[in-house]
C-alpha cells in the first residue's frame, strides 16, 4: 500500500500533541519536512481522510476530551517490505551494497579481495601481513581507499549489527533531510572514522559501518535537541545504550578476551564529526523555523 499524504502544514504548527495523539490510536505514520512544510505520510488515501477529520476535530490531542469520548480509527496494515525499500531508496542501495561487498570478500576472510577495499594497501607473507603507508596508498592514485573500509565486515554478527543500525537511522535521515543529505553523511563520517582510526593505530586493517552509525547517531540526537523532530526522536535508552558500548569497548576488554581488536577511534571520530553536524542543521533548521 503506497503512502498518502494526510495533511501538509507549515514548520511553525506544533504537531507534538498530534502525533501523541496518533500514537495512542495505534495510527501507523510518518512525519516528513519537505519544502518547508511538515508532510504527515499514512498508508492509504482511506486513512488519510480519517486522519484529516481527527486533526479538525483534536488539533492538538486533546487527551481530556478523549477520555470523554473514546475515538478508533480502523487499523490499516503498514507498508510492505518493498514499499519501505522503495521509499528509504539510498538506505537500500547502501546496504545492497555491503552485502554484495561482504559476498565478494567471503564474509571478511578473502584478503585478497580485502586488500583492494582496505584503508592502505597490504600485503600477506606467511603468518605477517605488511602494511603500506597512508602516503604511498595515496600517490598511487588509489583514492577510494579512504572510504570503502565502511563496506568491509568481518563475520556474520559484525555484518548483521550494523546493516541493522544503518537501515534505523539512514530512514530516519533520509526521510527527514532527503537521500542526497544522507548520502553526504554516510561518505562524511566514513572519513573522518577512518582518519580517527589511522592517526590512532597507524597502518592495520579495520572496518565496518559503525563509525558511520556513530555519526548518524550523534546527527540525529543533536539536531533533535536543537529543532525538535518527529523523525530523529529515538527511542529512550537507545542513546545511552550506544555510548555505554562504546565506553565499553574503550576498556580493551574484548581483545583481553580475544573476541577481537574493535576500531575505537572510528567510533569516537564518528560520533564527534555527528555531533558537529547535528549542531550545525539543528542550528540551522530552528533558525528556519
Amino acid at each position: 500500500m503506497s503512502a498518502v499524504a494526510a495533511m501538509r502544514l507549515p514548520v511553525q504548527v506544533d504537531l507534538s500533541g498530534f502525533i501523541a495523539l496518533l500514537r495512542r490510536l495505534q495510527v501507523p505514520h510518518r512525519v516528513a519536512e519537505e519544502a518547508g512544510e511538515q508532510v504527515l505520510w499514512v498508508p492509504g488515501e482511506q486513512l488519510a481522510e480519517q486522519v484529516r477529520e481527527l486533526y479538525a476535530r483534536y488539533p492538538l490531542g486533546d487527551a481530556a476530551a478523549l477520555l470523554e469520548q473514546p475515538l478508533s480509527l480502523p487499523r490499516e496494515s503498514g507498508p510492505g517490505l518493498i514499499q519501505q525499500l522503495k521509499s528509504s531508496l539510498l538506505t537500500s542501495i547502501m546496504l545492497a551494497l555491503t552485502f554484495v561487498v561482504f559476498a565478494i570478500t567471503g564474509t571478511g576472510e578473502n584478503y585478497t579481495t580485502i586488500h583492494w577495499l582496505s584503508f592502505v594497501d597490504f600485503r600477506v607473507q606467511g603468518d605477517y601481513i605488511y602494511f603500506a603507508y597512508l602516503g604511498e596508498t595515496l600517490g598511487s592514485g588509489q583514492w577510494w581507499r579512504l572510504l570503502t573500509p565502511m563496506l568491509i565486515h568481518f563475520g556474520w554478527l559484525h555484518l548483521a549489527m550494523n546493516s541493522l543500525w544503518y537501515w534505523e537511522l539512514g530512514r530516519r535521515i533520509e526521510a527527514r533531510q532527503g537521500a542526497l543529505m544522507l548520502l553526504g553523511l554516510t561518505l562524511l563520517f566514513s572519513l573522518a572514522a577512518n582518519f580517527a582510526q589511522y592517526l590512532y593505530a597507524g597502518p592495520s586493517l579495520f572496518g565496518g559501518l559503525s563509525g558511520v552509525l556513530y555519526g548518524l547517531l550523534g546527527h540525529c540526537w543533536l539536531f533533535q535537541r536543537l529543532a525538535p523532530t518527529a523523525a530523529y526522536r529515538l527511542p529512550p535508552g537507545v542513546l545511552v545504550m550506544m555510548l555505554v558500548w562504546l565506553l565499553v569497548c574503550m576498556t580493551g576488554i574484548f581483545e583481553l578476551l580475544q573476541v577481537g581488536a574493535i576500531a575505537n577511534a572510528a567510533h569516537v571520530g564518528g560520533l564527534l564529526a555527528g555531533c558537529l553536524t547535528g549542531l550545525v542543521g539543528g542550528a540551522l533548521a530552528r533558525r528556519h523555523r
